[in-house]
């Protein structure tokens, strides 16, 4: 589900934002941009969202504006500016140039000035971050927690659209097997000039109402769709559990279309399988 949070406070002499947003994602997937200075906290950030998230990709952004945490120091290697110093002299007397040595050759040399930075964190800084990045995923659960009531009620009415397509279903199914009965005496008729072998008919009859039968996919058609309503008003991530029970409800769709040898319950299956596929689309979205 997508949503969006942001959060700010007050750190030391700096004002540390943390801004997230989350789309629509298989699994939890966490990216996270802020100062190298906090990078030592990255993984009690991910436990955090962890702890609120479980599906999703979430982007979090660190940002950081004020004087920077961190203690800035020169550090000159002396022995090897030396040397190069002196190599600069020899290479002058060697070719006779008339060039002096200047300063900016000198700090053209970039392993010999390097600008050291100690991290100036303490652990409450990092409390302090981890309070403003709580804050910020409070609102951004908010913000998927309405997403989701609003995809809750789609649901619901797919729910009721595949229930009255199955009473159909139901109600289509006894006719198959009286229209192959049908079919078969007429057929019989044609080849023995009206002298029909009732025995004959009635066993052929049993074989394909055999084969058929939709009446165990249409029971557990209702089966799944009474445990796709309930889940749905469960508490907690039920994304994966209403992704195995659409992959369910798909696939009794599939074994009716295959058995059922009639224009109508073929014209239904269609409608069936289409809705079951908006559920599949839908469900993508839901933690």
């Amino acid at each position: 589900m997508t949503g969006f949070g942001r959060a700010s406070g007050q750190i030391d002499s700096c004002l540390l934002t943390v801004e997230m947003k989350s789309v629509n994602h298989r699994f939890l997937d966490v990216s996270l941009k802020m100062p190298k200075q906090f990078m030592s906290s990255e993984d009690k950030i991910k436990k955090l969202i962890s702890q609120s998230v479980s599906r999703g990709r979430i982007e979090i952004y660190v940002n950081l504006e004020g004087e920077s945490l961190v203690d800035k120091s020169i550090h000159v290697d002396w022995e090897l500016l030396e040397q190069f110093v002196n190599s600069l002299h020899q290479i002058k007397e060697r070719f006779s140039l008339k060039d002096e040595v200047t300063l900016n050759q000198i700090l053209g040399l970039s392993q010999g000035i390097d600008i050291l930075e100690e991290s100036i964190s303490s652990e409450n800084v990092e409390n302090k971050l981890l309070l403003i990045v709580e804050a910020a995923i409070k609102q951004l659960v908010e913000m998927r927690k309405i997403e989701g009531d609003q995809l809750a009620v789609d649901l619901k009415q797919r729910l009721e659209d595949i229930s009255i397509l199955t009473v159909e279903l139901e109600k289509l199914a006894p006719s198959v097997v009286e229209q192959y009965r049908e079919r078969i005496e007429k057929r019989l008729a044609e080849y023995v000039s009206g002298k029909v072998d009732e025995n004959r008919i009635l066993t052929e009859v049993a074989l394909f109402a055999e084969k058929a039968d939709i009446s165990e996919e249409l029971t557990r058609i209702h089966s799944h769709n009474h445990q796709f309503s309930e889940t749905l008003k469960a508490s907690g991530p039920i994304g994966r559990k209403l992704d195995f029970l659409v992959q369910e409800l798909n696939r009794e769709a599939n074994t009716i279309g295959s058995k059922a040898n009639n224009g109508d319950i073929a014209k239904n299956v269609v409608e069936l399988k289409s809705i079951i596929e908006k559920l599949k689309e839908q469900v993508q979205n839901i933690e």
